[in-house]
């Protein structure tokens, strides 16, 4: 095991498949030269070349629409969204083309493409750099999701991702970057549709994805100090999700709280709650509550910021409240 910073496995992981694989290229803007807006590509440039390495023009379409070309003519594209606000920018060539193109040709074409974007909140840096977009993206059909919480979890995915032939939107929280954590030396591999428990409890569920997942964990530790034994699963992907990890969980619990970074309405919580709804109901002992984002624009001012995302403390008055 070497620690590792959560910018440094994602960098190994396209290193280590770019070596292994001569098909597989990066694109995007200023990730070649510059090394990408937060560091994750520094270094590739000077190693691969510019044929691999392609710094584009500012043009989120041009990057999607490309990226899913060369997917379908044999290449395995890693291409970069600087933010995940600009997916906006980039909607039709992901989701009416990348998203569905395998299954309108019958299988005859695959579009093994990777596009890595940065989400979250918590730089200051206001309503159209810092949303968290995931629950847009989770309602196509086609198209996976990914959303790692640590290096470990960065590194392994990120490698099973470019390996699959399906398009698949991996999206690191901006302010994971500087984390750091275990990364093995030797190669692996992490399963799509494999959630992890974190930390096991007896209690309480707690069901997180990205920094949510971390905050979920500093929550358990607060709770576990007044005498409440909460787990906390971490999704990893949220499609393909692992229903049967947080079923058992629920079994176990009988309580559980749903933890995101985007906004309560019509997010990703709200659909974990009714998968627990229609597979785990028998075995609450409370209403499922969600622990989510204000549903607002994301402020700039760190303090309004601040408020406007969830906490460990939320999670925690959440874990009071349910359990009385």
């Amino acid at each position: 095991m070497s620690e590792k910073f959560f910018w440094e496995a994602v960098r190994d992981a396209l290193k280590e498949e770019m070596i292994r694989d001569p098909n597989v290229f990066l694109m995007g803007e200023d990730i070649a030269i510059y090394g990408g807006a937060y560091g994750a590509t520094r270094g590739l440039y000077e190693e691969f070349g510019e044929e691999r390495v392609r710094d584009t023009a500012i043009s989120e379409a041009a990057i999607a629409g490309a990226a899913t070309g060369a997917a379908m003519l044999g290449m395995r594209p890693v291409a970069e969204i600087m933010y995940a606000d600009f997916l906006t920018l980039a909607m039709d060539q992901l989701v009416n083309t990348a998203a569905k193109n395998r299954y309108m040709f019958g299988g005859r074409t695959k579009v093994p493409l990777v596009l890595r974007t940065e989400g979250g909140a918590g730089r200051g840096i206001a309503a159209q750099h810092s949303q968290s977009t995931e629950a847009w993206f989770n309602h196509v059909p086609g198209l996976y999701l990914v959303m790692p919480a640590t290096p470990y979890d960065a590194k392994g995915l990120l490698k099973t991702c470019i390996r699959d032939d399906n398009p698949i939107l991996f999206v690191e929280h901006k302010m994971l970057y500087g984390t750091k954590g275990e990364v093995p030396d030797e190669e692996y591999l992490i399963p799509l549709g494999l959630a992890d428990v974190k930390r096991a409890g007896k209690d309480v569920t707690v069901i997180a994805y990205s920094k949510m997942v971390l905050e979920s964990l500093k929550a358990a530790e607060q709770l576990a100090e007044e005498g409440i034994d909460a787990e906390v699963v971490d999704l990893r992907s949220i499609k393909p999700l692992d229903v049967d990890t947080i079923v058992r969980s629920v079994r176990k619990t009988g309580r559980v709280i749903c933890v995101s970074e985007g906004c309560k309405m019509n997010g990703v919580a709200s659909e974990l709650v009714s998968v627990i709804q229609e597979e785990a109901f028998d075995y609450l002992d409370a209403p499922v509550r969600r622990v989510c984002a204000a549903d607002v624009p994301i402020p700039m001012s760190p303090v309004l910021e601040a408020a406007a995302v969830p906490s460990a403390e939320d999670v925690v008055q959440a874990a009071k409240d349910l359990l009385g």
